[in-house]
């Protein structure tokens, strides 16, 4: 089973591919995860991306695709994967449809953690992350004993700048302009299917396997 996670920045898609991933006992991959991994390793593919990298400038959608064919292709991924974070524009998304099908292969599944930008925004600008062990808290939901620090270090917790107002607003116009129209592109190949993203989380595995029956 081959998936793709789709949604906003905040929609809950790492939390739920990492269930599915465990589940189903296949690959959670990640983009930025396979490029750290390639830059550290120093592999062809990975210091040709190093060159734009350093340039300042972002690597190249083919050369992305190849990046990632050369992580499904090893032996976890015989059963399937999860990607998180690509494609996240159309273009990218025919260039890796294209590689695939030189392969005889193909996407199986498009899920789209649905949540409106409201909520969104409220749960990134509530969220509160420990400098010190990276702990994670939301000052609603899952606040802090002790205001300002961390329950298991008692590192100070912060406001990350990626979860400020102004950022989370600029991320979702970003979102809406550039990767929304995914959803109607894994639409019309007949394979997307709908979660809600509002919903609790004890809720988030199950809502997702129900989506994937309708297929």
């Amino acid at each position: 089973m081959k998936i793709i996670m789709l949604g906003a920045p905040g929609a809950g898609k790492g939390t739920r591919a990492a269930l599915m991933a465990e589940h189903y006992g296949i690959p959670h991959i990640s983009t930025g995860d396979i490029f750290r991994a390639n830059l550290k390793a120093g592999t062809e593919l990975g210091l040709e991306a190093k060159k734009y990298m350093d340039a300042g400038t972002l690597v190249p959608d083919d050369l992305t695709v190849k990046i990632l064919l050369d992580r499904v292709a090893q032996k976890d991924c015989q059963k399937g994967y999860i990607l998180d974070g690509f494609p996240r524009t159309i273009h990218q998304a025919e260039v890796l449809e294209a590689e695939l099908e030189k392969l005889n292969d193909k996407i199986d599944f498009a899920i789209d953690v649905d949540v409106s930008d409201q909520i969104i925004e409220e749960r990134m600008g509530g969220r509160r992350v420990c400098t010190k062990c990276g702990a994670t808290y939301h000052v609603v939901h899952a606040p802090t004993k002790v205001e300002g620090a961390c329950d298991k270090c008692d590192g100070e917790v912060i406001l990350r700048a990626d979860d400020a107002p102004e950022t989370v607003r600029y991320r979702l116009k970003v979102y809406h302009e550039q990767t929304k129209p995914l959803i109607d592109f894994y639409k019309k190949r007949g394979i997307l299917r709908y979660v809600d993203g509002s919903g609790s989380l004890s809720e988030a595995l199950t809502a997702v396997i129900e989506a994937l029956k309708q297929g």
